[in-house]
């Protein structure tokens, strides 16, 4: 499904107007990086997977 690094896309797109992002933290808690603008967001669980839609590239 999803790692550490990858970039994702997510169902609503950032304020900014990317829909990329870079998974920087998996466990109870998820954070993740905008391609974007570089803001940090921490997800609960629960919330990244209700939000994640696909991975668009996977990390080496």
């Amino acid at each position: 499904m999803y790692e550490l690094s990858d970039i994702i896309e997510m169902k609503k797109p950032h304020a900014c107007g990317t829909n990329r992002w870079a998974i920087i933290r998996i466990g109870a808690d998820m954070k993740i990086k905008c391609q974007g603008c570089e803001r940090v967001v921490m997800l609960s669980r629960h919330d990244f997977d209700r939000r994640f839609k696909k991975v668009l590239e996977k990390a080496n």
